[in-house]
């Protein structure tokens, strides 16, 4: 005998004609549309279904029959669960309904984010997801009342990885669903692919990304922008000439030559605005040199340029959005190789600056390059500098995924920042400066610095920070330990297992109010 609940949803199925949780369909429909439509958490028991504004429209256009088959299907949808149905409309035939938790939430002072955003975003992700594994190639998103947040969730949890891969995910267009601000969709794609740059690059093979295929790829990223942007891949000669030592003693160990990577976007109408520079480390695989790294994970290494990645990736961003803002992009990019011609533990070098450096970790090469770069970054008279490394695994163990470190002289810049991640999601968190760790690494045997703090592990992302802090004399610093949001593996639900491209989207945003600023 069918219970109650079970005979009302049968005789709802066979009167409405409703399919739905089957996925039995996908060979049917691969070649039309699919419908992502949230739905957010009821405030009391005694309230209805709250159907966001696009998904009461919808509702309303099929005779209520949403609302209907919502209420008879289950219980409420929590944030983040979701529901598909099939045959409700003839333009879609797969409609899936997502939670977005409570209505009417904002920033979260205790997280640090705007969960209304990252509800949205995480939601949409995976309604997308859901209409790409039936291999709908097209699917209509609703805004959910913040059409930037629902293109970025759209954008980044449909991303995957799969170049060489013989049988790849179907390609998904995606476009919002009724009344929607255009300009604010268009924002969210265009964040959302500059964060996807990133992930490409940080994801491919290091045999496919070197430091001369780097550069032509974000070279071939901003051709587009070629009246307002100009690239310059410094050769080794040039490096030479511009007695960057500490950067040539890392990319000696390698037959891969270096290069420096030099970006100049020209957004403000006014020429003699000074820049704003960004320093990305760019190596392109790191062994970790004579002070070998162990084999196990090794691999993930290819990805150690991600400061590079998420720097560049930025401006690329920032001159798709035609930011009203100059902007000078760095990226010392190299490979750290074992080899009879590589730095050995206990060497000696000497940065741009004049500055000597015992090098007696090899494996802590990141802040020698970018010793080198933030020195050559001072000769723009910037507006601030910001750099972005994968720099010390010391920052992972401190905050694991859940924000980048910030390393700062300025808490102008500081505030700028973290005012971008809440709106981004992507959270970044202050770290010390104190001299207790400068101390660390000017007591030397043998020279001016030591490229590892003396007491070894102690304090590592500190110390790697002060180490960068002897390079800088602009009034507005800040460094951006990126280590431990290098990947994802489940933390953020609207990125798939693997490199995670942050922190590029808060980078985007902080230029965009740097921009929007008197």
């Amino acid at each position: 005998m069918l219970i109650p609940f079970r005979r009302i949803l049968l005789t709802a199925i066979r009167q409405h004609n409703y399919r739905f949780f089957s996925e039995s369909h996908a060979t049917s429909i691969n070649t039309r549309k699919g419908l992502v439509l949230g739905v957010y958490e009821k405030q009391s028991d005694d309230e209805g279904i709250l159907l966001t504004e696009a998904a009461a429209s919808f509702d309303s256009s099929i005779s209520g029959k949403l609302s209907e088959i919502l209420t008879i299907s289950g219980p409420p949808l929590k944030k983040g669960k979701s529901r598909i149905f099939y045959g409700l409309h003839q333009d879609f035939p797969s409609v899936v309904v997502v939670g977005l938790g409570k209505s009417g939430t904002g920033v979260c002072g205790k997280e640090n984010w705007d969960n209304c955003k990252e509800s949205i975003r995480a939601a949409v992700s995976a309604g997308c997801r859901q209409l790409q594994d039936l291999e709908v190639a097209h699917v209509e998103v609703d805004p959910c009342g913040d059409g930037q947040s629902a293109a970025e969730g759209a954008v980044l949890g449909l991303f995957e990885y799969d170049e060489f891969k013989t049988k790849k995910k179907v390609r998904v267009t995606t476009q919002p669903y009724g009344s929607v601000d255009s300009a604010a969709w268009q924002k969210g794609v265009l964040y959302g692919d500059g964060q996807n740059l990133a992930r490409q690059l940080m994801e491919a093979p290091a045999n496919h990304i070197t430091p001369t295929a780097f550069a032509n790829t974000i070279e071939q990223k901003l051709s587009p922008f070629a009246h307002i942007v100009t690239v310059h891949k410094r050769p080794q000669s040039w490096i030479e000439s511009e007695q960057m030592g500490a950067f040539l003693s890392v990319s000696k160990g390698s037959e891969e030559p270096p290069v420096f990577l030099e970006l100049h976007y020209k957004g403000s109408l006014d020429s003699a605005q000074p820049p704003l520079v960004l320093v990305g480390k760019g190596i392109t695989f790191d062994s970790g040199g004579i002070s070998l790294k162990p084999s196990s994970g090794m691999d993930a290494m290819r990805a150690d340029m991600g400061g590079a990645a998420t720097v560049c990736s930025a401006l690329v961003t920032a001159a798709a959005l035609k930011l009203p803002i100059n902007i000078i992009g760095l990226a010392p990019l190299c490979e750290n190789m074992p080899s009879g011609k590589a730095n050995k533990p206990g060497d000696v070098v000497r940065a741009k600056n004049g500055k000597t450096i015992q090098v007696d970790n090899t494996d802590a090469e990141g802040r020698l390059i970018l010793a080198d770069a933030l020195c050559y970054a001072h000769s723009f008279k910037p507006r601030a500098i910001i750099n972005a490394a994968t720099l010390t695994g010391a920052v992972d163990v401190a905050l694991g995924s859940a924000a980048a470190g910030v390393f700062t002289n300025s808490d102008w810049l500081w505030e700028r920042l973290q005012k971008a991640s809440i709106v981004t999601g992507d959270r970044v968190w202050r770290m010390p400066l104190f001299q207790h760790y400068t101390k660390q690494i000017t007591e030397c045997a043998l020279a001016d610095l030591n490229n590892v703090g003396k007491y070894s592990r102690s304090g590592g992302a500190c110390t790697a920070a002060a180490f960068l802090r002897e390079f800088v004399t602009a009034d507005h610093w800040a460094h951006l330990d990126i280590a431990g949001v290098m990947t994802n593996k489940d933390e953020i639900p609207y990125l798939r297992k693997g490199m995670s491209g942050r922190p590029t989207r808060t980078l985007v945003e902080f230029v965009a109010g740097l921009a929007s600023e008197p």
